[in-house]
């Protein structure tokens, strides 16, 4: 085993050992081949962020599917920021682990933006940790423009790690996971996706931030609709979510919809 594959275990170890489920390696040369159009700008390139850096550890953490079905709500609103505390942390761990082994190596944070209403003058983050998870093998992007894994769907928080370890990669997954059934663009209430493959589907991304804004201003964002809609994941057969048209506006309400209307009513405006 030669001495990247065995830091390559480490970083591996490492992430089962923080109970991290979802790690994927990326080659910072994959950003230099455009694999769709339009493609990375090359000052979003680890490499031009980060001129050591070799390769881009991606981690990701579960979105929780029946607190995610509440949303907008104040439950779904404390779960994204639980899981991108722990993103940050576990990142940063990381990073600490490879720079005492001796190769540099920095945390990126999960967004990368101050707030949505920055978002709304300027909505670009430095970095793109779905871009850097596509790289990195662990999933497809989907009409929603948010990258759809085998075991969640889109129901997954990544963040990055840039290194100067040259760590064997992950190979880029070829299998479309997105079936298309435009449930997100259907039901997205800011009517911000259209009927594009990715990455032309984002019709209306001003529309999108505008709508957070509001969610914001009441406590309860950030949306997530597009991604609760999403048939994909094995998740949906572990809470046993396979028959998405539960989402869909009902005639009479089931249990569980006046459950997610309960939760709706408290804890934000």
């Amino acid at each position: 085993m030669t001495t990247d594959e065995v830091i390559r275990r480490d970083v591996l170890e490492k992430c089962r050992a923080m109970d991290i489920p979802l790690c994927g390696i990326a080659d910072v040369d994959r950003w230099k081949t455009p694999l769709f159009t339009p493609w990375i700008p090359e000052e979003f390139h680890p490499a031009s962020i980060l001129p050591e850096a070799r390769s881009v550890i991606v981690i990701g953490l579960p979105v929780t599917l029946p607190v995610l079905e509440t949303s907008p709500s104040i439950w779904y609103h404390e779960l994204y920021n639980t899981l991108n505390r722990l993103l940050d942390q576990y990142a940063y761990l990381l990073s600490e682990f490879l720079c005492e082994k001796g190769y540099s190596s920095v945390f990126i944070p999960r967004d990368g933006y101050g707030s949505i209403r920055v978002l709304l003058k300027n909505p670009v983050a430095f970095f793109s940790h779905r871009h850097a998870a596509f790289l990195a093998g662990l999933g497809t992007f989907g009409v929603n423009n948010m990258l759809l894994t085998p075991g969640y769907g889109p129901r997954v928080r990544f963040t990055s790690v840039f290194t100067s370890a040259s760590l064997p990669a992950d190979p880029v997954m070829e299998e479309q996971l997105c079936i298309r059934c435009m449930k997100c663009s259907d039901l997205c209430p800011a009517q911000a996706l259209g009927t594009d493959d990715y990455p032309l589907a984002l019709t209306g991304k001003s529309a999108c931030a505008r709508y957070s804004a509001t969610l914001c201003e009441r406590h309860i964002s950030p949306c997530g609709i597009c991604i609760k809609v999403c048939p994909v994941g094995n998740d949906r057969t572990l809470f046993s979510r396979q028959d998405t048209t539960i989402y869909d506006p009902p005639v009479h309400k089931t249990a569980l919809q006046r459950s997610w209307d309960h939760v709706r009513t408290y804890g934000g405006l």
